[in-house]
């Protein structure tokens, strides 16, 4: 079934735009949007969360829940109905994801450099069972900071497991300051492929580029695959696009409307 990917992220921008009126993030998951809509509905072999044969995915800039909500909803996995519950107190959709809480999330995630050494857990898994499922784990460009993700990327790669993915969200934003001001992203590539991973770049709000580089990912040569996605704070609001602001801002009340009215007129 061939799904219409620029709809379905549009009206999953629009959930986002009203679960975020309460909690922190908006940016953030306003950025992978487009990276999760090529995911769950053209890349990945995930028709139920309950199918043991699954792809696997992993969020582990677990801050920008919200999309994964949306979009496992936009999935069919739960009733869309239950998004109105986000951030709300006695209810399921936290600010990070929860095992357990709803079909679809695979790890409890939010300490950033967590989620990519479980990602590697279960592709190890995998390969020892001999399971042929792919593990795809999405990171934060700021995220890769954190220690844990090069042990991770040191031991994926000697353990060769090219049944895992991983892509970061490259937006170039992370709590204080610029991320190319901290730890530039223009020097990812070069560092992953010493660690012995393959490298694609590519724009992370075009579909049809997305769904290209994630369907040539090799698995034949033995190694992990990295993919680069260089996207946009806030992606689709222009007074949210590239504001870093925005990775802390909810949305204000007043603005709710024009924001929903905005994505309408890209239709």
């Amino acid at each position: 079934m061939e799904y219409p990917l620029e709809k379905i992220s549009r009206e999953i921008r629009k959930y986002i735009i009203l679960m975020h009126q309460q909690g922190t993030g908006v940016g953030s998951s306003l950025s992978i949007v487009d990276i999760l809509v090529t995911l769950y509905f053209d890349v990945m072999n995930i028709t139920s969360p309950d199918d043991p044969t699954r792809d696997r995915f992993i969020l582990s800039k677990g801050h920008a829940a919200s999309a994964l909500y949306a979009t496992l909803a936009k999935k069919g996995f739960f009733d869309e109905a239950v998004l109105e519950d986000y951030f709300s107190d006695g209810r399921t959709l936290w600010a990070h994801p929860v095992r357990g809480s709803l079909p679809g999330i695979e790890a409890s995630t939010g300490s950033l450099g967590h989620g990519l050494p479980i990602a590697a857990g279960v592709a190890l898994a995998a390969k020892r069972d001999n399971k042929d499922f792919r593990v795809y784990a999405l990171l934060g460009d700021g995220e890769c900071q954190e220690g844990s993700v090069w042990e991770t990327a040191m031991i994926a790669a000697r353990l060769e497991l090219n049944n895992m993915i991983v892509i970061i969200d490259a937006n170039d934003c992370q709590g204080y300051d610029r991320v190319e001001e901290i730890q530039p992203i223009s020097t990812f590539r070069a560092k992953w492929e010493s660690f012995g991973w393959n490298v694609e770049e590519v724009d992370g709000h075009d579909l049809h580029a997305l769904k290209k580089t994630f369907k040539s990912i090799p698995q034949r040569n033995k190694k992990p695959s990295l993919v680069i996605a260089r996207t946009v704070m806030g992606k689709g609001i222009a007074e949210m696009e590239d504001k870093l602001e925005w990775h802390y801002y909810s949305v204000p009340k007043d603005k709710v409307e024009p924001f929903i009215s905005e994505l309408e007129a890209k239709e």
